[in-house]
């Protein structure tokens, strides 16, 4: 949904990391591990793709995004609910609160020769101000809008925004997954004309 407000054409690949915080891991870090982690792997299917395809002689060269986001809270990194009870502890948690989201990205290029190169990479915090939240009001939250795929178990391009007391980042698309701005940036310095 993101990428196609660049108006770029684009594949869309889930790659299966570990996406477990190593010992002490400052949140910033690990956000930027695991953008990388995911791009890396894109690249590695790719080349595995190209190498079982015996049509093709030399794969095209190709720009892979990476990107990862984290929920910080009392300095500690709170991964995605599980299910119905933790996203509406995990509001509760947040309810009146000030949290940190990081959004981390990686862009990197996959050569025709097979090698990759980092080209940029960037991670963009975004401060959420929650609102006091009664417990009805999260319970018809999650009935509404299960958010069981997101950091912090909302999603603010939707419904979710409507938690909020105030938002503070120098990207509003961070929030969402992909800080568009400081992308955008990173893809035009690869040589990708925007707009």
């Amino acid at each position: 949904m993101l990428l196609q407000r660049l108006a770029l054409a684009f594949d869309c690949i889930a790659p299966e990391i570990d996406e477990s915080v190593l010992p002490d891991e400052p949140p910033r870090q690990y956000v930027s591990r695991l953008a990388l982690a995911k791009a890396q792997r894109v690249a590695t299917l790719l080349l595995q793709q190209h190498n079982t395809d015996e049509r093709t002689s030399q794969p095209e060269p190709v720009l892979i995004i990476g990107s990862d986001q984290a929920l910080v809270l009392d300095d500690e990194i709170i991964s995605k609910p599980a299910d119905h009870s933790a996203a509406v502890a995990m509001l509760q948690r947040c309810a009146g609160r000030t949290v940190m989201f990081h959004c981390g990205w990686q862009l990197l290029q996959l050569a025709a020769n097979g090698t990759v190169a980092s080209l940029a990479a960037a991670v963009v915090p975004t401060e959420v101000e929650f609102r006091q939240l009664a417990d009805d009001e999260i319970l018809r939250y999650i009935e509404r809008e299960p958010a069981l795929d997101c950091a912090g178990a909302f999603k603010s391009e939707a419904l979710g925004i409507s938690l909020f007391a105030a938002l503070r980042s120098d990207d509003p698309t961070a929030l969402i997954g992909l800080p568009l701005i400081s992308l955008s940036a990173g893809l035009r310095q690869a040589g990708l004309a925007l707009p």
